[in-house]
């Protein structure tokens, strides 16, 4: 059999027709060849794109399943009536996170478990951080605590709660910052903006990573109702630790004055410029001028990272604080005390503690 050519085109006639099929076969094999790999293109993008949200719902729906059991809607009152919000046990003894806004000022709290619905008391409300802690008299299912430390830009993370009345709902995000708030309004510590879009109702729920552990407790909402702040839970673990071993939350005070200098130290520019009169560090070596480097196990380069050590000191719990002096670092022990008087921001703006920003739901009567 003789060889077949691989292209083969019509004899041009006289009239020029073969000469025009020639052309259009000629366009029509690339064309046909784009359009074909651009079906294939778009086909493999669209199995790709089907295969990574299926992984996505598969993270989530294990995370909510493993998690949901210890998630509890909370309803309590204060002057203007009837609230409900979430919140999530820590503890096998009962023990319960949920918002400030949910159970840090009313009164007459029931926590529903299930089916089951008890009596709570509350041991602890604390503004500065936006936390409660609430304990029934029950053995609970109970979460495992992460380490918010390890959060970063992009973290994917999930929310549990009951928004709007509804039945116990998850949500998917990222973390889309963490903020210190601004100059004007600064947060005591380090809040997780999740770009999760919040519901009232959800104020007190947990933030989990897509190892189902707890870092972080939602307290409020960011302005524009697309992503909601929440504490870390180290930040939380604080105010608890507290509370087991001095029955009460207790801030710790050092009464060191400082500002942003004209120089940077090895990635610090805050600079010790006095003391408060009667203050710890009136007692212990610090001197004018140095630079501050490290208090406790935060690392100094600004003035929020002061704040954001603040918030982790306790009275009377002995603390490291380094500084740079004379081309050598030096390190102190203090032991902080009490405050003298209210030194420290609100946690956030109050708006996020009780006005519309807060995610209670409010209950008709």
């Amino acid at each position: 059999m003789p060889n077949q050519p691989v292209l083969s085109f019509p004899k041009i006639s006289a009239d020029g027709s073969g000469l025009r099929s020639r052309n259009i076969c000629i366009a029509f094999a690339p064309a046909f060849l784009a359009l074909t790999l651009g079906g294939l293109w778009l086909s493999s993008q669209t199995t790709l794109a089907e295969e990574s949200f299926a992984a996505i719902a598969a993270d989530v729906q294990k995370v909510f399943e493993s998690a949901k059991g210890a998630v509890v809607r909370i309803e309590s009152e204060d002057q203007h009536g009837r609230l409900a919000g979430t919140g999530f046990v820590i503890d096998p003894a009962g023990i319960i996170y949920t918002a400030y806004s949910v159970a840090g000022e009313s009164s007459d709290i029931i926590v529903e478990l299930g089916v089951s619905r008890y009596p709570a008391e509350r041991l602890v409300a604390d503004s500065r951080s936006g936390v409660a802690i609430l304990k029934i008299h029950t053995e609970t299912p109970f979460l495992p605590l992460g380490d918010s430390d390890e959060l970063a830009i992009a973290s994917p993370v999930v929310t549990i709660g009951y928004p709007q009345g509804l039945p116990l709902t998850p949500n998917y995000g990222i973390v889309g910052g963490l903020d210190q708030g601004d100059p004007k309004q600064p947060f005591a510590t380090t809040l997780v903006r999740a770009n999760v879009p919040p519901q009232k109702g959800e104020g007190g729920a947990p933030l989990l990573n897509l190892k189902g552990e707890v870092i972080g407790i939602l307290i409020s909402s960011v302005d524009n109702k697309t992503a909601c702040y929440a504490l870390p839970i180290r930040a939380a673990e604080k105010i608890r630790a507290d509370y087991v071993r001095f029955g009460e939350v207790r801030p710790g005070w050092v009464g060191v004055n400082i500002e942003d200098g004209d120089k940077e130290y090895k990635e610090s520019r805050v600079v010790i410029t006095g003391f408060e009169d009667n203050s710890p560090a009136t007692e212990i070596g610090l001197q004018p001028g140095d630079i501050l480097m490290q208090v406790g196990s935060v690392k100094i380069h600004s003035i929020a990272d002061v704040r954001n050590a603040s918030f982790f000191l306790s009275a009377d719990q002995k603390v490291s604080i380094s500084v740079y002096r004379d081309g050598r670092n030096v390190t102190f022990d203090v032991i902080p005390s009490l405050p003298q008087q209210p030194r420290f921001p609100v946690f956030a703006p109050g708006y996020l503690l009780n006005g519309d920003n807060a995610l209670r739901l409010k209950l008709e009567n």
